[in-house]
């Protein structure tokens, strides 16, 4: 081939970019592309991806190549700069959400589209149920054939990426703090060498905070995720899978984040009083509102806290899933289609859970996962000075506790609730 568009998306990376290096075989000159598209709004996200971008065009200079930036319609902008540039193709990585795939068909209506894998560690189309059907509904199955499966060698970047030097580059947009490839593999380190080892007991402890925290930089690809499956440790990687998991559900249900994929007739409540003081982390359960305080301070929030928020919002509030699940998508670094919706869902119990009428008690999992206090007391500064047997009841605290709101609801005794 003589020239070859590369569409980045969700690969902001040169290690292990099976587009990105494919290109670099077949074509004389490979074009590597991002289009800013102002109809998919980058909310919060939008100044950690610009830091991304840098860091991705930095490494292609240092390759001899460059990244290409443009504003507008993805399709459009693409198949614009390929009519100037004659190119004959676009390589671009597969994925899986509604968008991305109607883009993808709109490209392959006027120009070859060929996609790669990299976006995942398996492929979300490979593994199919022995029973029959087109993908697991049901996460235990899906984790044994994912073990299983033969995986692609990981790719080294390409020593030359010969990007014509006649095409204006385009300006990226002002960046916010750290990100890109190259401060992820920092991150990667220093956290795998102090914390990976203790990884299966330390991931729910909220105060402790031991998570990796990569997931912002596995949901622009400045990390490739198949090199992160080879991590020896067991519950980091069945971590991995669930993202595999959700992205092949989502492959199958594209309307993960509209519809209900297990429709059972719930009857949601409308308050918008309640869902904006659980927004603000007002609601007056301590660890409900840690965890949202934690989102709006950080754009970040610990993978416990958001099962807690959750299930607050849906299963206590009654509140619709798919209006929280917008908030968290909005807020969130790491917010994207497959995982935060198929994980609002399970949650909700109109997902792939098994057991639908799942809640979780918020005090129980204060207890269990914060014993002494200290998340709630990280994001709650109210309670700073509430003695530790109150710090997660503070209503039931004989000392009054100026500036915080008396709880919206408390958890019913359900047997269903741990």
């Amino acid at each position: 081939m003589e020239t070859v568009i590369v569409l980045f998306n969700r690969d902001l990376r040169v290690q292990d970019h099976p587009a990105l290096s494919a290109a670099c075989e077949r074509a004389r000159r490979v074009i590597p592309l991002f289009v800013l598209d102002p109809a998919v709004p980058a909310g919060r996200r939008g100044g950690f991806l610009a830091a991304c971008l840098a860091d991705l065009r930095d490494a292609l200079r240092s390759r001899g190549g460059d990244l290409i930036v443009r504003r507008g319609d993805a399709v459009t902008e693409t198949l614009r700069l390929a009519g100037e540039t004659s190119a004959e193709a676009v390589f671009t990585s597969a994925d899986v959400s509604e968008l991305a795939r109607t883009r993808q068909r709109r490209l392959a209506g006027a120009i070859a589209v060929h996609r790669f894998p990299g976006v995942t560690v398996v492929p979300p189309d490979l593994l199919r149920p022995t029973g029959g059907g087109d993908h697991y509904r049901v996460f235990t199955p899906y984790w044994r054939a994912w073990q299983r499966v033969a995986r692609r060698d990981v790719l080294p970047a390409p020593g030359r990426v010969p990007t014509p030097r006649e095409i204006e580059p385009g300006l990226l947009p002002d960046s916010e703090g750290p990100g890109g490839a190259k401060r992820a593999g920092e991150l990667l380190r220093a956290w795998s060498s102090r914390y990976l080892p203790r990884y299966g007991e330390g991931h729910d402890d909220l105060a402790g905070d031991t998570t990796s925290r990569l997931s912002p930089y596995l949901r622009f690809g400045c990390l490739s995720p198949l090199e992160l499956s080879m991590l020896d440790h067991a519950e980091f990687t069945r971590q991995l899978c669930w993202r595999d998991f959700y992205h092949q559900v989502t492959l199958a249900f594209p309307r993960i984040n509209r519809d209900d994929y297990r429709p059972r007739g719930h009857e949601w409540r409308d308050d918008d009083d309640a869902l904006q003081a659980w927004k603000a982390g007002r609601t007056g359960v301590p660890i409900v509102d840690a965890g949202m305080r934690q989102l709006l301070a950080e754009g970040w929030m610990h993978n416990r806290a958001r099962l807690i928020t959750a299930s607050y919002l849906a299963k206590h509030l009654k509140i619709d899933w798919r209006v929280g699940a917008a908030h968290f998508f909005d807020s969130l670094l790491d917010g994207d289609v497959p995982c935060n919706y198929g994980n609002w869902q399970w949650v909700a119990g109109t997902g792939n859970d098994t057991r639908p009428n799942r809640a979780f008690n918020p005090l129980r999992q204060a207890r269990r996962f914060d014993p002494a206090g200290a998340y709630v007391r990280r994001y709650v500064p109210e309670l700073a000075d509430v003695s530790p047997a109150y710090v997660h009841e503070p209503w039931r605290s004989p000392s009054p506790v100026h500036g915080y709101p008396p709880p919206l609801g408390l958890p019913s005794p359900e047997p269903t609730l741990f």
